[in-house]
């Protein structure tokens, strides 16, 4: 019986909470901006209200949510997004889905990178077994921020979560080496190669090494030019010149054990192939 009158009261309370949502969702945008939200209270008073049925309670939020950001109309819904979605997360912290969408809003709609970094961060703090949030942060720093550092930061704390998928690494060492970390760069991509399962990332750890050991390579054989040219006042005519002049202890060779293009007249080196096309 006891149950009974709670759940009555609780629909009651839910009821009363979406009514003020409506009336608040009509009053003029211009006059009150952002009022459908400001008056929301925080997740810690409502998880006392819902007594103990606060994940229903985030339910109706998340959905409410949904609804808000996506009209277009109300030119400064963003302004709350972030107290929308902590109060979702206080109600029901292991719902996943509003930490997610929470972060594509701040990044596509919103345009706040930022701030769809503390929306995941705030997914990881509680859930700390959850692999995609750190994932997904790593992805919006590689694929939009161009932030290599920061992406490297995120897939590494992807890897250290027990199930994350094996791309992780993958996406960890490439940052590494958009980083000019090569040697992490190729010690990963080296344990990829030998770990790998199938031949297709057998290959993809095959032409990462490539690339690394190239761009390695080539460092070294320019800076050994610049020096020649800068005792000579010209580029040699052949690579092994380096060698004979002490610039260079030997000429290395590609992966594959070929020989790098080298054009006398530039100074340009450049390997025989493009690692993608062995």
């Amino acid at each position: 019986m006891k149950k009974k009158w709670l759940i009555i009261l609780l629909i009651a309370t839910c009821g009363i909470f979406m009514g003020l949502k409506l009336q608040i969702d009509q009053l003029p945008q211009k006059k009150i901006p952002g009022s459908s939200i400001i008056y929301l209270p925080s997740g810690k008073y409502l998880k006392y209200a819902t007594f103990g049925y606060s994940s229903l309670m985030a339910d109706l939020i998340y959905l409410w949510a949904i609804q808000y950001f996506s009209t277009t109309t109300i030119p400064n819904r963003f302004q709350y997004l972030d107290h929308i979605f902590s109060i979702v997360a206080e109600l029901d912290p292991h719902y996943l889905d509003p930490y997610e969408l929470g972060a594509i809003i701040a990044v596509y709609e919103a345009k706040d990178l930022e701030l769809a970094y503390k929306i995941l961060d705030r997914g990881l703090k509680k859930n700390p077994d959850q692999w995609i949030f750190p994932f997904q942060a790593g992805h919006y720093a590689q694929m939009i921020e161009k932030n290599y550092k920061r992406a490297r930061k995120y897939y590494k704390k992807t890897m250290n979560i027990e199930g994350s998928p094996p791309i992780a690494r993958r996406l960890y060492a490439h940052a590494a080496f958009k980083m000019s970390d090569y040697q992490t760069s190729w010690n990963h991509w080296r344990e990829i190669y030998k770990q790998a399962e199938t031949k297709r990332i057998k290959k993809i750890a095959s032409n990462h090494l490539y690339r690394v050991k190239a761009t390695r390579d080539i460092q070294r054989i320019e800076k050994a030019l610049e020096k020649f040219k800068n005792h000579y006042g010209h580029y040699p005519q052949s690579l092994s010149k380096l060698v004979k002049t002490g610039y260079l202890e030997s000429v290395p060779k590609d992966l594959d054990g070929q020989s790098y293009v080298y054009k006398p007249e530039t100074g340009q080196v450049k390997p025989p192939t493009i690692p993608w096309k062995r």
